[in-house]
């Protein structure tokens, strides 16, 4: 997600958080490899058949998770469907516009969307109804709470937990008995921005507001990647692409166990 061309920042603070990264330091007094606190809380909507709000330090993210029934995709008649968008309010941050979908809230939506999808956390093969006409259709509505970045990992974070405790509302339709919905072992999604030279894991506004890069990994419970992006017009070294990813997977270990919990 491209933040909207941040003239905000102002040079005194620019310069300041440049010669912190020249010395290895970040704004907040955390390490280049160091996460802020993470906190999860599950079921926080009673209407919704899953729900989960997560923060990471100042930001914070609510997932909500919706099933209805639906027709398959032609391509896969017994196959459940899901759908992922992301909300960023004015509420949340004086850089979001009210209005349609912007392409950084697209861009969120898509990143979240994509790390569920390749890592077949949801098990969409067991949520046909009847093939060809029937199936459960699963949507993640992300919404922005607070903003101080990192979306990514919060909105990723977010629909993971919110998607472990869903269940299928099979009493709505008359169908049965609600049941869980049939998930495996969730993503888990880390994000990095390069700015100065200095590459640092968890950003928080701050730092991506002077960003040229951002790197988001997603990873499953073997470390194996399942969806990366990067982002921002600039780069990453090969070796700086395959450290991030070293370090995603030692992150990824310990967020994970935040998951099971």
């Amino acid at each position: 997600m491209d933040i909207p061309e941040v003239k905000r920042v102002s040079a005194v603070k620019r310069d300041h958080l440049a010669r912190l990264a020249k010395e290895g330091k970040r704004p907040d007094g955390r390490g280049p490899d160091e996460y802020r606190p993470i906190k999860i809380e599950r079921n926080v909507i009673k209407k919704a058949e899953g729900s989960a709000r997560v923060k990471i330090g100042n930001t914070m993210v609510l997932a909500g998770i919706k099933l209805e029934v639906g027709e398959p995709y032609p391509d896969s008649p017994e196959e459940g469907a899901m759908s992922t968008s992301a909300e960023l309010p004015p509420l949340a941050s004086p850089e979001f516009e009210p209005g349609p979908p912007k392409p950084d809230a697209i861009e969120l939506a898509r990143v979240v969307d994509r790390g569920i999808r390749e890592s077949k956390y949801i098990q969409l093969d067991k949520l046909c109804i009847e093939p060809g006409e029937k199936v459960w259709i699963v949507f993640i509505d992300l919404h922005i709470l607070d903003y101080d970045g990192n979306l990514f990992d919060a909105c990723s974070l977010a629909a993971s937990a919110a998607l472990q405790k869903a269940v299928i509302p099979n009493e709505r339709y008359g169908f049965g008995d609600n049941e869980p919905l049939p998930v495996t072992s969730p993503p888990v999604s880390c994000t990095f921005v390069k700015y100065e030279n200095f590459i640092v894991v968890d950003p928080n506004l701050d730092e991506e507001q002077i960003a040229q890069a951002r790197f988001t990994v997603a990873l499953d419970k073997n470390g194996d990647i399942r969806a990366m992006q990067k982002g921002l017009k600039g780069s990453f070294t090969i070796d700086e692409i395959k450290n991030n990813i070293k370090r995603a997977q030692i992150h990824a270990q310990k967020i994970r166990k935040l998951l099971e919990e």
